[in-house]
């Protein structure tokens, strides 16, 4: 069966599915609601099958859309890189990138590959927005988000872009010569912690740890909150409590002596950063140019 339109139409029903609103898919691709939606009519009429489900709040997969997808998804993915890498390589890069990223994935991540970047295509810019709170990177009208792995969504694809991390909990001698030093992580309800407030959920975070191979969290007291973890650090080099940051990030005041690492034996190691975005399909140039600077030389 040769289909009129078909490569196009197959593309638009994969927009549509990620996007899961005509409105979303129709300003990705450039069209208006109206011919995505007549589209996607087409095409259903050809095959002769319903693909999606409309109601008057969401879009979704039909059984048989889910099941097309599932066979011609890496397909069209192969075609769109190729088409990509032939764009690539005819045209300079230009257009606009927007990430959102947390403070420390931007100082890992994003900037030791600045320079790179803006030498290799002087005609792109990148926008970065500092961030906490996980950003829905399609709404927002987002290229991509970095986060930890642990926070990203099932749906999304994601690309490990940094070491596993580590957190450590330090505190300043001045603090310990006052208060003790805490020798289990259970002890730290009897201290003064600098407590972190996660922006996306309000609540409190609490301290994880692990034991014999065993999770276990501990939810500790303290004078201090904050939901910037500079600020967390800044409190705990004053000696006014002990913090639990990443290893990272304190590692060269340890390293100087400002801070006392606590507790080393109970923190293990977990999932760094990933890159995450909606689909490779449709993938911009621009875009492309940017995930092959931070993938760095094959």
């Amino acid at each position: 069966m040769i289909m009129r339109g078909g490569l196009d139409d197959l593309m638009a029903l994969a927009c549509v599915a990620r996007a899961r609103s005509f409105t979303r898919a129709a300003a990705e691709l450039g069209t208006s609601t109206s011919n995505l939606s007549h589209t996607i009519k087409r095409l259903e009429g050809t095959l002769g099958i319903r693909l999606l489900q409309r109601n008057s709040r969401s879009v979704s997969l039909s059984e048989a859309g889910e099941e097309l997808l599932r066979s011609i998804g890496p397909e069209l993915e192969r075609i769109e890189n190729a088409v990509g890498r032939l764009q690539l390589k005819r045209s300079s890069i230009s257009g606009a990138v927007r990430l959102t990223a947390t403070r420390q994935a931007y100082e890992m991540v994003i900037r030791p590959v600045l320079p790179a970047f803006v030498a290799a295509h002087p005609d792109a810019t990148l926008e970065v927005l500092i961030d906490y709170a996980f950003r829905d990177v399609i709404t927002e009208q987002l290229d991509a988000g970095i986060r930890l792995g642990e926070k990203i969504e099932q749906d999304m694809i994601a690309l490990k872009v940094g070491p596993d991390l580590r957190m450590a909990v330090v505190a300043a001698p001045s603090y310990l010569a006052r208060h003790g030093t805490p020798r289990h992580p259970r002890d730290l309800v009897n201290h003064r912690c600098i407590n972190y407030r996660m922006v996306a959920s309000g609540a409190i975070y609490a301290w994880e740890f692990e034991e014999n191979g065993l999770a276990f969290e501990v939810r500790v007291p303290g004078p201090l909150t904050f939901n910037e973890p500079q600020l967390m650090l800044d409190a705990a080099l004053n000696g006014l409590g002990i913090a639990y940051l990443l290893e990272s990030d304190v590692a060269p005041h340890v390293g100087s002596g400002g801070l006392v690492n606590l507790l080393a034996e109970w923190t293990a190691p977990f999932p760094g950063f990933y890159l995450y975005y909606p689909s490779r399909l449709q993938m911009r140039p621009v875009f492309g140019a940017f995930l092959d600077v931070l993938r760095g030389p094959s």
